[in-house]
């Protein structure tokens, strides 16, 4: 079974700074990310996917994209992809 809902996160290349999204076509999302069709993040490209969770419910992925959005969520998002973060070189704040 394909699961359609996706809560991304990207990590931009220019200032290593991440952005959290939600989608159901995390390829096409990507690449308006990195064409500039994506007002946010059009000034922080390249981007690129360092973390994605597939959903069945578009509501529990939209409730998983606004709790990585809050404090809390962040902290337990860098806590679950520490390894990955210290690979991309993400600042250690």
């Amino acid at each position: 079974m394909i699961l359609p809902y996706c809560v991304y996160v990207l990590q931009s290349e220019k200032d290593l700074l991440l952005y959290h999204g939600f989608t159901t076509n995390i390829e096409k999302r990507l690449k308006d990310h990195n064409t500039g069709k994506t007002i946010s993040t059009s000034k922080r490209m390249p981007l690129r996917l360092i973390f994605c969770e597939f959903y069945l419910s578009k509501k529990d992925a939209m409730r998983r994209e606004k709790y990585f959005k809050t404090t809390q969520g962040k902290r337990m998002l860098k806590l679950c992809i520490r390894n990955t973060l210290a690979a991309v070189g993400y600042p250690n704040k």
